[in-house]
């Protein structure tokens, strides 16, 4: 059928909250359900992530219930399969539930997403105040599309660990760490830096960022424009970002491209650096 065609399409997706959108909003084309979402559960709350409504709105993103009160918990009991409620009232598991008593009527469908090493992420389901049926179909296609939200939850996780790898920030002392820029300066490798220069900033509760810029041979507007950004928003942050490695052609380079580096302390190597703010290098 040509919903299925749509669902075993390959789809390309920048992020999991990308993927959840589209997917819901495909489904919502495909099923006569009046209310289509995911939810994130972590067995003691339940948080609506992506919600689809039709002519009514059951439900709000954001909205956060104990998960032993929800639909989504007898779903994630209910295992690696599509758990469908043609009756919410009458079902053992959701009759005496609150939602039921204030729905009052409905059917619901729900299967667990899962992440890559096997855990629960949440969930991706369907309510209605109205009855309605399921085919084999239809299941399917939660089948489907719950695999296809996990294999996502994988590439993002992936996509992180290799983020931290290409841009690693390296704790030296209590306050102080390094941050080793190897390679070009792309526009998505900036982004990385910054994103995870402030971050780690915050996290590692940081005086000083080193920058070490040695692997750095080449500077261009745009690379130069980054270090400026990433240098002001530490600034901002009360972090004191020092550069080390900058090459005499790089300096030379940033000069011509009019970027001012007065406010920021440049040091021609990490140990030149540790020792203009009091530490020293000992030898056993």
């Amino acid at each position: 059928m040509e919903f299925m065609a749509q669902a075993s399409m390959r789809a390309q997706f920048k992020n999991f909250d990308e993927a959840a959108e589209t997917i819901l909003h495909m489904m919502a084309k495909l099923l006569n359900i009046n209310t289509l979402f995911i939810a994130k559960n972590d067995r003691v709350s339940n948080e609506i992530y992506k919600v689809v409504n039709g002519d009514q709105q059951l439900l709000e993103e954001g909205t956060i219930l104990p998960f032993e009160q929800t639909y989504c918990s007898v779903s994630v009991q209910h295992g690696n399969h599509v758990l469908y409620i043609p009756d919410i009232t009458t079902h053992e598991q959701t009759k005496n539930l609150q939602v039921t008593h204030n729905l009052k009527s409905g059917s619901f469908v729900g299967i667990p997403i899962y992440t890559g090493d096997g855990k629960n992420y949440g969930t991706i389901c369907g309510l209605d105040t109205n009855y309605f049926e399921l085919s084999e179909e239809h299941m399917e296609l939660f089948e489907t599309m719950s695999a296809l939200l996990s294999y996502v939850l994988e590439l993002d996780d992936a996509q992180r660990q290799i983020q931290n790898l290409s841009v690693p920030i390296v704790p030296l002392t209590e306050r102080i760490a390094i941050l080793p820029v190897i390679g070009n300066m792309t526009r998505r490798r900036v982004e990385q830096l910054v994103e995870v220069a402030l971050v780690r900033s915050q996290e590692l509760n940081l005086d000083y960022l080193f920058v070490d810029l040695s692997g750095i041979t080449e500077m261009d507007q745009s690379a130069a424009d980054s270090l400026m950004k990433i240098t002001n928003l530490l600034n901002l942050l009360g972090v004191k970002p020092v550069l080390t490695g900058l090459r005499p052609e790089t300096v030379l380079q940033t000069n011509q491209l009019g970027i001012e580096l007065k406010h920021v302390m440049i040091e021609a190597n990490l140990e030149r650096a540790l020792s203009k703010i009091g530490f020293s290098l000992q030898k056993d």
